[in-house]
C-alpha cells in the first residue's frame, strides 16, 4: 500500500498530541483507532472492515513514525495480519543519501515502531505472517509477544515476554516494557476488548486519536464503548 501525501495542516494539528519527553515509569501511551458512526471498529469478529479514509492512512503512519512500539491484540493479529510497520518517512530523513530508495529501505526498518502483540493463550505465529515478510524484507521490526505460561514454541527473532497471570496489570506491563525494550512511546490500535479496557485506565493512556468514518456498521458489528461513563479532556476536531 502506497500511502498519499499528508495534510500539510494535519502535523500541527497532531502535535500536541504526540509523545511527549516527560519523566515517568511507564510509557507515553496513544490509543488510536477508526470506529463508525454507531462506534463500531469491525462488520463483526474476525471480519476486516474498511472504515478510514486514504488521508487517515496515512495520519497513520505518520502516528507510528513518532512511537517506538505499537500494540495489538490476539483477535486484531489474527483477523488482519498487520504489517506493523511505518511507511511514512520524513523528507529529512533521506536527503543526504544519493541511493534515495536503499535509504527508504533502511529509513522504514529504522522508524518502524517494534510490533508488540499481546498473546496471552499463544495462538498467534510470528513465522509465515505479513510482518514476518516485512521484517525478511528489511521494512520493519520482529515483535515482542506477551505471554502467558512457557512458550510453546521458540521462534526466532522473536522476543517473549512472560506475565505471572493470563490477567495481567497494564501498568505492569506498560513498566517492563520501557524497562526491559527501552519502549518510550507506544501506540495501541485494538482490538475492542484492549480499547474497552484502556478507556478505563486514563492514569495509563496519555493521548486519544480517534478516526470517524462516515458508515453504520450495524448492530451485528464490534463495539467500542467503554462499561461506564467517561468525559475526555483537550479536544479537538480535524475534517
Amino acid at each position: 500500500m502506497s500511502l498519499i501525501p499528508l495534510p500539510s495542516d494535519l502535523p500541527s494539528f497532531l502535535e500536541p498530541y504526540l509523545p511527549q519527553n516527560k519523566s515517568s515509569r511507564k510509557p507515553f501511551v496513544t490509543l488510536t483507532y477508526a470506529q463508525s458512526l454507531d462506534s463500531r471498529i469491525s462488520k463483526g469478529h474476525g471480519i476486516r472492515t474498511k472504515i478510514s479514509h486514504e488521508e487517515t492512512k496515512s495520519m497513520t503512519h505518520y502516528l507510528r513514525y513518532h512511537h517506538d512500539g505499537i500494540l495489538v491484540g490476539t483477535g486484531t493479529v489474527l483477523a488482519d495480519n498487520p504489517g506493523l510497520n511505518c511507511k511514512w518517512v520524513s523528507d529529512n530523513d533521506n536527503n543526504d543519501d544519493s541511493n534515495y530508495q536503499h535509504n527508504k529501505t533502511s529509513s522504514l526498518m529504522m522508524y518502524s515502531p517494534r510490533p508488540i502483540i499481546i498473546d496471552m493463550k499463544q495462538k498467534w505465529r510470528f513465522t509465515g505472517s505479513k510482518m514476518w515478510d516485512l521484517y525478511k524484507a528489511k521494512q520493519g521490526k520482529a515483535p515482542i509477544v506477551i505471554i502467558h505460561g512457557v512458550p510453546r514454541q521458540l521462534e526466532p527473532d522473536v522476543s517473549y515476554m512472560i506475565m505471572d497471570s493470563p490477567t495481567f496489570e497494564w501498568e505492569q506491563l506498560m513498566v517492563r516494557l520501557k524497562d526491559e525494550y527501552q519502549i518510550q512511546s507506544v501506540m495501541i490500535e485494538g482490538g475492542a476488548q484492549v480499547i474497552n479496557t484502556l478507556l478505563l485506565k486514563p492514569d495509563l493512556v496519555d493521548s486519544l486519536i480517534v478516526t470517524i468514518g462516515p458508515t453504520y456498521l450495524g448492530s451485528n458489528g464490534v463495539e467500542v464503548s467503554p462499561k461506564r461513563s467517561l468525559d475526555l479532556k483537550n479536544i479537538n476536531w480535524w475534517k
